[in-house]
């Protein structure tokens, strides 16, 4: 099936989360996160709503990314990409650094902080492994891990140009509080497709790396698809 094509910040909200409860301050910390990931919590991961638009029998490519969390003097803030729009997939979409697992990768970790440092110059030095969210299968064939981490400053960035955009971040108490979480809904000839999205306002400058701001267009940072999703089923985790 061919892909459709759409604008996904143009298409209309039918659902928030508004009715489900934030995370409590005392988990959105380093300490609070760390004893999460320590126990052993019954919890259902987010029903996958992504369309299958890709070959359901071809086997998915495996991948992983670094959820980067960064231990800032406010407050956990959650370290994303725009990705450029050259890209072959998730083209000018917002992400967490990651990519295809390679042979040499002794896991999902090991691909997920390899891919950070390759993209965003993080060194893995920097980031505290605290765990991992079930594997999220996207509708482009990616069967990828979200890998969990403190990222504890300081720490530089030096971004890979040919994959990333823009660098920034966004406070983890916003993408926590599922008020902000939106479900948007795009019906096309054959079925439909629904998607979260969190919609982040942009800063009067956003942060490209430690000394060189990134460029600020719009209005907002559209946080959606697959990179939503898997902050859902953190939230998911999180308020379990």
């Amino acid at each position: 099936m061919t892909r459709p094509v759409f604008e996904p910040e143009s298409l209309p909200v039918v659902a928030t989360g508004s009715h489900l409860p934030p995370v409590t301050g005392d988990i959105l910390t380093p300490d609070g996160l760390r004893a999460r990931f320590e126990q052993t919590l019954e919890w259902t991961p987010e029903p996958i709503i992504e369309a299958p638009w890709r070959d359901t029998h071809a086997d998915p490519r495996v991948a992983a990314v670094l959820v980067p969390l960064v231990v800032r003097e406010h407050g956990l803030a959650v370290l994303l990409t725009q990705r450029a729009d050259h890209l072959n997939d998730h083209a000018g979409q917002v992400s967490f650094p990651g990519g295809r697992h390679e042979p040499f990768d002794d896991d999902a970790t090991a691909t997920a902080l390899r891919e950070a440092q390759e993209e965003v110059g993080l060194a893995p030095s920097r980031v505290e492994i605290l765990g991992a969210l079930p594997d999220y299968l996207t509708g482009t064939g990616f069967c990828v891990t979200p890998v969990i981490g403190l990222v504890h400053p300081p720490f530089a960035l030096k971004m890979d140009a040919l994959e990333v955009a823009e660098v920034f971040e966004v406070p983890l108490a916003f993408l926590m509080d599922p008020a902000n979480h939106e479900e948007r809904l795009f019906r096309y000839e054959g079925g439909e497709r629904r998607f979260f999205a969190m919609p982040y306002p942009r800063e009067e400058t956003a942060t490209g790396t430690d000394e060189q701001p990134a460029s600020s267009t719009g209005t907002h940072h559209f946080i959606w698809g697959a990179t939503a999703a898997m902050l859902r089923n953190l939230y998911r985790f999180l308020a379990a």
